[in-house]
């Protein structure tokens, strides 16, 4: 079964935020059809906006996310990226989103600040959880319920996932590659992208 992984866009999202997790998904959904030639699609990645509407991200890149919160297909892996997030923390129908959608995805990740978005939609009390490091600080004070680990690329427990700056998400993505294919798809993936990545055990928090 393809597997469909939504990555939410919003103004002044991270440009790596982004795009790192949406290159990882979709080289290895391209190498995956090369090998095996006929088969469904491994991974579909798809853009989900608050309005289908250009987004414009940090530095000026314009995107057109393909979905609204209300249009998208049946999501099993929801990523938010991070950025400037204070607007969309104030942003009742993405808070509600997602918490509508967490509940039937296999994976609900984000990337650097967009830990700030799940947690403030209460999706990560009582869990391990790490951002940007320059904004762990404020990440503990404003949610003093999640467990910080400060110490590692990204945390998981169970279908939960946080990764620290920018391009620690590409690290994130790598793995859940591996969760949901196999780790010698995720290493062809890393290969091909030519990049080093940095494999971190679970450290017992579940895969």
């Amino acid at each position: 079964m393809t597997k469909t992984i939504g990555i939410y866009l919003f103004d002044d999202v991270e440009v790596l935020d982004f795009a790192g997790p949406f290159e990882v998904f979709s080289t290895a959904a391209r190498l995956h059809a090369r090998s095996v030639p006929g088969d469904q699609p491994l991974l579909a990645v798809t853009l989900i906006a608050a309005r289908r509407a250009h987004v414009t991200a940090r530095g000026g890149l314009v995107v057109m996310p393909e979905h609204d919160l209300r249009s998208h297909p049946a999501l099993e892996v929801v990523i938010i990226p991070g950025g400037i997030i204070e607007a969309e923390l104030e942003r009742p129908e993405l808070i509600e989103w997602l918490r509508a959608v967490s509940p039937s995805a296999e994976v609900v990740a984000s990337v650097c600040t967009g830990a700030f978005i799940l947690a403030q939609a209460g999706l990560l009390d009582g869990r391990p959880a790490t951002t940007h490091w320059e904004d762990l600080e404020d990440f503990r004070t404003r949610f003093p319920d999640v467990r910080v680990d400060a110490g590692r690329r990204w945390t998981n427990e169970g279908k939960w996932f946080t990764s620290a700056g920018i391009s620690a998400g590409i690290d994130m993505s790598l793995h859940l590659v591996e969760r949901m294919a196999c780790q010698a798809l995720a290493r062809r993936t890393a290969r091909q992208m030519d990049y080093s990545w940095v494999v971190q055990e679970t450290g017992g928090t579940g895969r």
